[in-house]
């Protein structure tokens, strides 16, 4: 919808010919037509009508964060292992400490449940994302698809979505090198916003012009179907007919009250301030406003982790920015009757080495560890106030319960009703399943059961 919004526009402004603008919005719109939206339920797959969850919000800890910082702290460990933060802090769960910069989740822990024994041994940053968000091993011929692109095609598009707010969202910057969608293709990308909510106003991509009015979209819009000739020479045509409704969903997106959904003033001041006044803060409060709205898949991709240089300087200003729009997140889900049908997990492609590197030019810096590393999972039918497994006593290795990627994600697909067996289109036409399913080539612990 950005892309026809983004043609109108260049041909209003002058910048394409009407010819090109039409050319280019009528093979848009076919290609909405007859992309063959293949349904979930002809490949066997119908969500579950037990399904716990309808939503997932995933917070992304972009470049890997460190888990003896945040969910496992080793106070015991020393200096070389703990650096400046030696004193975690208990929660509101008996026996579960967190770093003392998450004070707000540290009241939350009822909510969530930790795992602090996931592992998947690679310390690339492409790879490492890969493998956690797909369940796959790199390296393999087909490039699979991510969980929110899986999601969007069970749940959304491939299930008949009706919503005009795509069924998966990035807030607010693409996910780097990472092919989201896989072999599933271009529809199953996730539309990532831009912008920056913590403004006014919030800029989003083919939705939000900056310094244009609505009075001028609007006028625009009625300019354009006056000198719409084609429209006027063929009203019954089936493949004009079709162009004209995804022109106007487009436009009802921007005009309309499905674009509100973006429009953060709508919230009380004291909402917002609660979540943070920053980018990541009011990321997480727009989540929340989407899955309210239905909305399958939200990713938050939260960047600045990869310290390998400075990292406790970092750590001051992350932590709690993280601990205020996570935790506000979680309360705010709650108290909304929405934690109980919304997955919220939280984590990056991996940890961060345990020992510091206090040497120049590095003066306290992590590096890359995906050995084992801390995810936080609530909402949607995991069971809060639990920890599942352990990393040894400087947080080196996985101590007992190792789960490997394809057990959070199969966990998370049962309880969104998706069969983690399920056949996915594959452009060749060969069998592929959603996850690899008792393949030789892929670790697994087995599912998630003592939190579910």
């Amino acid at each position: 919808m950005e892309s026809v919004w983004g043609w109108l526009v260049e041909s209003l402004d002058g910048k394409l010919s009407r010819r090109e603008a039409l050319k280019r919005t009528l093979a848009t719109g076919l290609g909405l037509v007859l992309s063959g939206r293949v349904s979930a339920y002809a490949l066997g797959a119908e969500p579950s009508s037990k399904a716990k969850a309808k939503s997932i919000i995933q917070v992304w800890l972009w470049g890997g964060a460190s888990h003896l910082d945040t969910f496992d702290p080793k106070p015991d460990a020393g200096d070389d292992y703990t650096g400046p933060l030696k004193n975690p802090i208990a929660t509101n769960v008996d026996g579960i400490r967190i770093c003392e910069l998450l004070p707000l989740l540290a009241k939350q822990a009822d909510k969530y449940a930790l795992i602090r024994s996931m592992t998947h041994g690679n310390n690339g940053h492409e790879t490492a994302s890969y493998m956690v968000q797909t369940g796959w091993p790199a390296g393999e011929r087909d490039v699979h698809p991510c969980i929110g692109a899986v999601v969007s095609f069970f749940r959304g598009y491939g299930a008949g979505y009706k919503g005009l707010i795509p069924p998966y969202i990035v807030l607010t910057q693409p996910q780097g090198r990472f092919s989201e969608a896989g072999f599933l293709g271009n529809r199953y990308k996730p539309f990532a916003t831009g912008g920056d909510p913590a403004r006014t106003p919030f800029v989003v991509e083919g939705v939000v012009a900056q310094g244009v009015s609505q009075e001028r979209q609007k006028t625009r819009r009625q300019l354009l179907e006056k000198l719409d000739l084609l429209r006027q020479a063929l009203p019954n045509d089936p493949q004009i007919t079709a162009l004209h409704q995804a022109e106007k969903e487009a436009y009802d997106l921007i005009l309309g009250d499905a674009g509100k959904v973006f429009d953060l003033t709508q919230e009380k001041d004291e909402v917002r301030d609660k979540y943070g006044r920053n980018t990541f803060g009011q990321s997480c409060l727009l989540a929340r406003r989407l899955v309210e709205k239905g909305v399958p898949y939200v990713t938050i991709n939260y960047g600045g982790w990869d310290t390998h240089k400075a990292h406790f300087q970092a750590m001051q200003r992350k932590l709690p920015e993280l601990d205020k729009g996570l935790a506000s997140l979680l309360e705010d889900l709650a108290q909304r009757g929405l934690l109980e049908s919304t997955i919220v997990w939280c984590c990056g492609e991996f940890g961060r080495t345990p020992k510091v590197n206090w040497q120049p030019p590095w003066n306290g810096g992590r590096d890359h560890y995906g050995r084992v590393f801390s995810v936080l999972v609530a909402g949607g039918g995991f069971r809060g106030g639990c920890v599942v497994g352990s990393s040894t006593e400087r947080g080196e290795e996985v101590k007992d319960r190792p789960v490997y990627p394809v057990d959070l994600l199969a966990s998370m697909y049962q309880l969104m009703g998706i069969d983690p067996a399920a056949r996915l289109p594959h452009p060749l036409g060969e069998l592929t399943t959603v996850l690899p399913i008792n393949s030789e080539k892929v670790q697994s612990g087995g599912l998630l059961k003592e939190i579910m």
